[in-house]
């Protein structure tokens, strides 16, 4: 339950971050759609990779047994880029806070 709790906050916080930047129409509410999709294999990556780790088994054609990289690893990569790339698309990054910057420091 409070991944859709979360699922729903964050597409309820993209859609308003898109309202305050001014951002409206049918084509930036899909690209928000496709964010949260790519939310949603996101998570189903991270789920496979806490269950099965990093590296598998895995048969080979010839029935021989062996481990390799969890192609979920790779996936996960990959989506997270994607994910980035459509919030670079529709203008939203991340707040600036108030205060000095050299405070991170």
């Amino acid at each position: 339950m409070a991944a859709k709790s979360l699922r729903k906050k964050i597409k309820v916080d993209l859609l308003g971050q898109l309202e305050r930047n001014g951002t409206v129409g049918q084509y930036y509410q899909d690209l928000v759609s496709d964010y949260m999709q790519l939310w949603d294999v996101k998570n189903m990556l991270i789920d496979d990779i806490e269950k099965r780790g990093a590296v598998v088994d895995h048969v080979s054609n010839t029935g021989k047994s062996n481990r390799k990289k969890n192609d979920s690893v790779g996936e996960l990569v990959k989506v997270n880029d994607r994910m980035v790339k459509l919030l670079d698309a529709i203008g939203i990054t991340p707040a600036q806070v108030d205060g000095d910057p050299s405070d991170e420091m």
